[in-house]
């Protein structure tokens, strides 16, 4: 029986339009943004799951920014370390040739000069070893007046703050490497021995002053020649130890960046649209959202035919 109170066709067509609309708004935002799971109201367990490896992702971000410094410090104090033990290299050469029974006083003092300004730059360089005002290479702490032998700590995960990777100080300055001047202090003066008073005094035995190695003499070239080898022998040691612990660094760093790819794959493989299916959706909802309108305007024109029967 028709009835122009109730349009049965028309709210089962207006019904079917509207679930259509619904799946179209839906399809046209997962073309638009590229993601099937965009909030918790989508899907609230993949939702969930999808930001914790958000957080991960971020929390990895920060350990790559650390280990990319810790990579910098540590090419920094390599490049360094491998000026120093060049250094060495020809300071070991001048007081080797100071040391020659067969030098003049003339060619020995020319060679100390030379010997004092590479014991200079030694220093120099152990202090300018600095990346973000770190130095590994001094024996001080950051602030340049405190020695310590603390390692430099750097982020190695994302989810644990307190795994770290480290790199060792390296104390290359002119006291870590017994060049210093307080390293050859002079020792204080050898007092007679107790007892009764000797005859004659016996003067103190004063030891020579304090500084650096010096090459005015044979013995002291000899002396000097020890000392440069037992250095040498400390800055290759560093050095390996420095440039093993490069290389984890290296290492992990790459490590932390396959990770943080296959997170996103993770993630991607979550809430990601598959486009190429939400196109041909697309197409098809368009198609059904016509021939919606289409129906709801034929079943709202069902009515119009009881007006023919009250015509004459």
């Amino acid at each position: 029986m028709a009835s122009i109170n109730t349009n049965n066709s028309a709210l089962v067509a207006l019904q079917n339009l509207n679930a259509t609309n619904s799946r179209l708004d839906i399809t046209q935002n997962r073309v638009s943004t590229g993601l099937k799971v965009q909030g918790a109201k989508d899907n609230a367990a993949v939702w969930a799951v999808a930001q914790n490896q958000r957080s991960n992702t971020s929390a990895y971000e920060a350990v790559t920014t650390s280990l990319n410094r810790a990579t910098s410090i540590a090419d920094v104090s390599l490049a360094a370390g491998g000026s120093i033990s060049d250094l060495l290299i020809q300071l070991k050469q001048k007081a080797t040739a100071a040391s020659d029974p067969g030098g003049s006083t003339a060619s020995r003092t020319a060679y100390n000069n030379e010997f004092q300004a590479l014991l200079r730059s030694v220093q120099s360089f152990a202090d300018n070893a600095r990346f973000d005002g770190k130095n590994i290479l001094n024996g001080f702490d950051d602030d340049g007046t405190t020695a310590t032998t603390a390692p430099l700590n750097f982020l190695a995960s994302g989810e644990d703050a307190t795994e770290v990777i480290s790199l060792n100080r390296q104390n290359f300055s002119l006291d870590g490497l017994g060049l210093d001047l307080a390293a050859r202090a002079a020792a204080a003066a050898i007092p007679a021995s107790a007892g009764p008073p000797p005859v004659a005094a016996v003067p103190a035995v004063t030891a020579r002053p304090a500084g650096p190695p010096l090459l005015d003499s044979i013995e002291n070239a000899t002396e000097a020649l020890g000392l440069i080898d037992a250095a040498i022998a400390t800055v290759s040691s560093g050095l390996a130890e420095l440039g093993a612990q490069a290389k984890q660094i290296e290492n992990h760093t790459t490590f932390v960046s396959k990770l943080v790819d296959a997170l996103e794959v993770g993630i991607g493989n979550l809430v990601d649209a598959d486009l190429a299916k939400e196109s041909a959706k697309l197409q098809a909802l368009q198609v059904q959202q016509q021939l919606g309108v289409q129906a709801l305007s034929i079943a709202n024109q069902a009515p119009q035919v009881l007006l023919s029967l009250f015509q004459n």
